[in-house]
Order: C-alpha cells, then structure tokens, then sequence
C-alpha cells in the first residue's frame, strides 16, 4: 500500500481500489489529495463517480497505478509500483489482450494456464532460444531451461529448476517441456537414445501417479524430483528419478467429479483385447474403485489410446511384455480386490459369502489360495508375551483392512515401478555434472480437506519458504555485500506456520503421539490440538460449527481440516497376515513387491534365451518388536512427511551428496590427517542412508577405563561395544 509521505497528490492519478467481483478495479482522482482527507474522489473507468473512505485506523491509501506505457511489460520488476492489483493487472493485459502466458519476474518465471494446447514448444522454438541470454528473448520455460543449461556448463555448477504453484496450474506440463528442452539441445552421449528415454519416463510416471481432480483432469498425485546427467561434453549420459508422498488414498476412495489414477481407466477401456481377457476387465463404472468419483471419462482423452501410449514407454525402457502384463495383472487384481463384500455375522465378526466371484478372481491373479485370503481379510492375529490369539473382525473394520492391503500393493507397485525405471535409466559413464527439475504437489484447498491435502500444504510451506529464501533473502545479502544503495524489502516470512505444523508439540507431533495411544482417536487430538495451540498460536483456529475440525492459515489460503481419518492414515497399517499370503504366491511378481532379502528380478534385461537373470538387493527387514506381529511396522507418513522434505535442503546445496569429498577442503583433511598420526585405532565410518564416507576424529584419551563403566540394563545398551 502507500504512504501518505510519498503519495501523489495531484488530480487524475491512477489508483486501484478493492472490489467484491473484481477484486480490483481502476479509478481516477478527481480532486487532489491533502494530508487529513477522510474521503477521496474518484471516478472508476467506466465513467460513475465514487467516493472511497479512507480507514481511520490505518489511514491507509488505495495503491497506485502503473503508467499505461508500462502496462504489459514483460518482466514485473520493470513496473514503477509491484503491488498485488499492478502484477495481477500485468498478467491479464498480457494473457488476454497479447495471448502471452509467461511474463519474467526477475530470475522467476510466472505462468498462466491457458487450459489448451499452444503451438509454442515445436523444436524451431527451441533452436531459437538455445544459445540465447534469459533477457533477449520472450518469456518462456525453454529461456529458463536455457539458463539453467547455460550456466551449469559455464559455472560448471549444477543447477535445479523448483516448478510451484497451486493445483492445477500447469506444474507437470511445465516440467515436462523443460525436460523436453534438456534433450533436444544436449543430445545424447552414445546411440542408447538415453534422451528419449529420460522423455518416456513422463507418461508411464504420469499413468500411475497422475488423476483427474476437480482442478485438474492430469493432476500428479505424488511428488518427483529428477536429476539429468550429463557428461564432461554436457550431453545427456541418465537420469535419477525421486518420489514422494503419493497419495494411496485415491486408489480406494474418489471424491466426486474425481478419478482413481489413470492407469485403472486405461486398463478398463483395453479389456477387450485378447492379451487382457485373463485379467477378467470391464467398464469402469463396475469397479468399485474406479466408479465413486461418477466420472470415469475425461473429455478429449482416449484413454485406449493412452494405454498404447504407456505400453511404448514401457518397451522404451526396456520393460519386458511379460512383465508389463505382471504389472497389468497385478492392477486388475486391486479392482477386483475392490469389488469383494463382506456380511457382519455380530457386532465384532464377519465373513466372505462363499464362492465370491471378486476374491476368487483376485486370488487367481495374484497365485494365493482363496481359503487363505478370505480367513485373513475377516481375522487378525495377536501376539502378547507368551500366546497368540486369532480374533475376529468387524465388518467395517475388514473393509478398511481390504481397503489398507489395496493401498499397500499399489503403493509397493508403484516403487517398483520407479524402481526399474531409475534402472532404465541409469549410466555406467561418470556423472559430471546435472539439472534437477522438481515437481511437486501443488496448493491444494477442496470443499472438504483431509490428512492428503494437510500433508502437501506443508510441503507447499517449505517450497514457500525456500523461494522466499532465494528471491528475498538471499538476493537482498548480495546487493548489501556489494554496497548497492538498497532499502531492504519486509517479506512474508512462513517460519511460524512451519513451526505450527512441524515442531515439538506441533500438529504432526501431537498426532503421532496419538497414535501410539490405545485409545486414541480424531476426536481426542482435535481436543489436544485445540488445548495447545487454540488462541496461543495466531495461525491456528477453531470452526465455529465443529468440533471435529481445525484451520490453518497457510501462505496462501486458510484452510480447514477434517480430522477424520488423520489417524488411520497416519498410521498406514496393514496386517502381516495378509503380507504373508501374497508373499507365498506362485506369481513370482507378487512377492518381489514385498521381498526382504529375496532375489530381485529385472525386467531391463534378459539372457540371450530370453530368461530373465536374477540380481540381488539388500533391503534389512526391520525387528518387529513383541506384542506387534499383528501389523507392519513402518514410521507414520507424517514423519515420512518431513523425511521427505529434505528435498529442499538437497536443493540448497551447490554439489550432490555422492559428490561430498570435492566439498571437503584438503587443508581440512590434511589437519585431521595430522592430529592422528600417531594414532593406532582404525578410522571409524560414519553412515548415510545411501553413501558411505571415511570420516576420522581426534581420540583424547580418558582415564577412565570403559570396563569399569557399569550401564544398567534396563537401558537396552547391549548393543554398544568399545572401538
């Protein structure tokens, strides 16, 4: 807003002022502005005079408007005023009068969806912007690409590309072309056409992550950070591809004017081809799974035709036909699973009517006994210290067991999936350099908001907080150390939201430690939520109308969260029993998708007889503690949440982490090296998650010998031993 100190005063300055519709409207002063007016007039463009009452309280002015010279410029920083009505007023001159979706907001680029195909992104575009600085050129994600291409052969540094925004905005397709943009103009370091499989990872990626919502008809449900490499020539040698936090809710539940994920559409509109007739296919509206959003069609998607389209990908990468049928065959048994109906005996026990077609045809699929699915999906097993009990279940509770092993298996699928992919896709050669392209979830507020949409608003907070880092903070420390005249800009900053959700006490603190209640339940953490942060923390409110219900008021939007269902899909627990059924199956698929320490099968590669040879992963199987055989033990998914989120400081550093001994400085090494010379104990390793480095310390000598250090038992230290 402005101020009354350096406000215009004369008569016919343009301003903007609120409106209900509009949200902004143009006006013009019809007589000069004097400190002290309560009132200002003005007339609005279309002729009506106006009167505008200033605020007493804040005595606050309407914002000024951009000469009309500077209207529809290309880069928002060339405005003389960069206030909300100036940048939105830009962006529509822009996207309506000159059909432009991208305008530059300095090193930013800003697009607009226009919800149809543009003839902007041919390879002739791309031959026009490779070469070319960011500013010569018109706005476009190949200038951005560009740049960042530019600068990672010049600087030789690697450059990462954050692609935000709310749903529906255009995110993935915007990935897609930039990632297009990569493989055009770097070739590829060899005749694998490595290029065009990095581009042929996008519609299988998209086929089972991405689902029609109601902002969205190919909204991607799942996170994905990729990495393409390159070699000291600067071509494309691979690519590594990252997930996270894929929604496996969708896959048992569509809200209305919703899609399951694609994949389950493209299955259902090939069912009469003759490879996919064992896999017992129909129309989609007869799956339970497929039908609850009531809109199983996308308008001007074939979604046969999209299914060749992800078969081709699949072969690209060297996906075997045998096992994109498993694949299939494993999709077609969750519809399936999907369809099979229980019938409550009491209160606390139900059963499977015999002989019931959905489960039978599930468990042909998947190679297990029909017996044994249909005992454990209305049974669970209890283990105590010194017995173990079979103890029937609920109706409601086999159905969200049913729901929860749906879920497991797609999930497991999907890794899979990702897996072999990355597999694909991987190079012997050294890797010299890389661009990551990061595509994640976008701000999502629904009529109805759930655990899925808190968890990606938080992840959104720290993308937040990370572009406030770069445009703001980190831009505003340059121009000071360069001693550029410069009054510092007072930015949002988001830590406390941040804080509300992620700290000690927090939200996601508070709902696993509800979890681990036995008794505990949504309703008994919105009271504890409301205890601890209800009037104490400004972000944080209570609907009048519900008790059940919490808002936050997130960077973008308040939101309201129902806390129904946070628990259980916190928890995202499925019983062992179930596990242990698909893992005994004759289809060798099946169990490599819950294998501990089994053989793994490729399906990138074959034998000159066409077999497929077998490799080995080591994946240690976690300790199950006693008491707790009955489900499988895994960190709830709000703390994967924030596990996840370290792909934020992945992108704060300027070299990859396999890349951590060029970061240590030698003067650094040479001075450890020197401290333990004369030191005869080995040099202890210090343990990544994925790498491991040599790390050595200095050793002071204690007098105090460790056999005399007496540790109590009860401690559970066992495992500490002298090095």
């Amino acid at each position: 807003m402005s101020e009354l100190g350096v406000y215009p005063c004369w008569r016919s300055c343009g301003v903007w002022i609120p409106d209900p519709e509009e949200v902004w409207k143009s006006a013009e002063l019809l007589k000069d502005y004097k400190p002290g007016d309560k009132v200002l007039q003005l007339r609005l463009e279309e002729g009506k005079d106006l009167e505008y009452c200033l605020d007493p309280k804040t005595k606050e002015l309407p914002p000024l408007r951009n000469p009309d010279i500077l209207v529809g410029e290309n880069d928002l920083t060339a405005l003389s005023y960069l206030h909300e009505p100036a940048v939105l007023h830009n962006l529509k001159v822009r996207f309506i009068d000159s059909k432009l979706i991208y305008t530059y907001c300095g090193i930013v680029l800003v697009a607009i969806n226009p919800y149809e195909q543009l003839p902007i992104y041919g390879e002739d575009i791309i031959n026009a912007y490779s070469g070319q600085n960011m500013g010569d050129m018109d706005p476009h994600i190949f200038a951005v690409a560009e740049e960042a291409y530019k600068q990672m052969a010049r600087d030789e540094r690697n450059q990462s590309i954050i692609v935000s925004g709310e749903s529906g905005a255009g995110k993935t397709v915007s990935a897609k072309y930039a990632m297009r943009y990569f493989a055009t103009v770097s070739g590829s370091a060899s005749e694998a056409n490595v290029e065009e499989k990095v581009l042929a990872s996008n519609p299988i990626m998209e086929s089972i992550g991405n689902a029609k919502t109601t902002r969205n008809d190919n909204s991607s449900r799942f996170g994905k950070y990729i990495e393409i490499g390159f070699d000291k020539r600067y071509r494309i040698i691979g690519a590594n591809m990252r997930t996270y936090l894929l929604e496996k809710s969708r896959v048992v539940f569509q809200a209305e004017e919703e899609r399951n994920y694609h994949i389950f559409y493209q299955l259902c509109a090939s069912a009469a081809l003759p490879e996919f007739k064992t896999l017992r296919l129909g129309n989609a509206n007869y799956f339970h799974y497929t039908k609850q959003g009531g809109s199983p069609v996308i308008d001007g998607v074939d979604d046969a035709k999209e299914m060749v389209n992800t078969r081709q990908a699949c072969t690209l990468l060297g996906i075997s036909d045998s096992y994109q049928m498993g694949i299939f065959r494993i999709l077609a048994g969750i519809l399936h699973l999907g369809n099979v109906e229980f019938a409550s005996r009491d209160s606390d026990s139900c059963a499977i009517p015999p002989k019931n077609d959905p489960l039978t045809i599930f468990c042909d699929l998947m190679g297990v006994e029909y017996e044994e699915m249909a005992h454990w999906l209305c049974h669970r097993k209890l283990a105590t210290a010194t017995e173990t009990y079979i103890k029937p279940i609920s109706k409601l509770h086999a159905i969200n067991a049913r729901d929860a092993l749906a879920k497991h298996i797609y999930a497991n699928l999907f890794n899979w999936i990702v897996d072999h992919v990355n597999k694909a896709l991987h190079s012997t050669v050294k890797q010299h350099s890389f661009i990551g392209v990061l595509d994640i979830y976008g701000f999502e507020t629904f009529e109805i908001n759930s655990f899925e949409q808190f968890c990606i608003n938080y992840a959104n907070e720290k993308l937040q907080q990370q572009f406030n880092m770069h445009v703001f903070k980190l831009e505003q420390e340059e121009y000071m150390k360069e001693q550029i005249p410069w009054t510092l800009i007072d930015f949002y900053d988001n830590q406390p939201c941040i804080n509300l959700i992620e700290a000690k006490m927090g939200i996601l603190d508070l709902l696993d430690e509800e979890c681990k209640m036995p008794k505990g339940s949504d309703d008994t953490w919105a009271q504890k939520l409301y205890n601890t942060h209800l009037n104490k923390c400004a972000l944080f409110e209570k609907p009048r109308l519900s008790n059940k219900a919490f808002i936050i008021k997130h960077f973008a939007d308040k939101v309201e969260y129902q806390c129904e269902g946070f628990l259980e899909k916190n928890k995202d627990t499925v019983y062992e029993e179930q596990i242990k059924v698909l893992k005994s199956s004759k289809f060798k698929l099946l169990p490599e998708l819950f294998q501990d320490e089994e053989k793994v099968l490729s399906p990138t590669s074959a034998t000159p007889s066409g077999r497929v040879p077998l490799s080995r992963t080591a994946v240690k199987p976690a300790k199950a503690r006693p008491g707790q055989t009955s489900k499988e033990h895994k960190k709830t998914v709000g703390h994967q949440n924030c596990c996840s989120l370290q792909i934020v400081k992945v992108l704060n550093l300027y070299t990859p982490v396999n890349e951590f001994e060029e970061r240590v400085l030698v003067s650094f090494i040479r001075t450890i090296q020197l401290r333990l010379r004369d030191r005869k104990d080995s040099p202890q390793l210090l343990m990544d998650a994925k790498h491991i480095f040599p790390v050595t310390f200095p050793f002071n000598p204690s007098s105090l010998a460790l056999e005399t250090i007496q540790i109590p038992a009860s401690l559970g230290l066992g495992f500490i031993s002298r090095v």
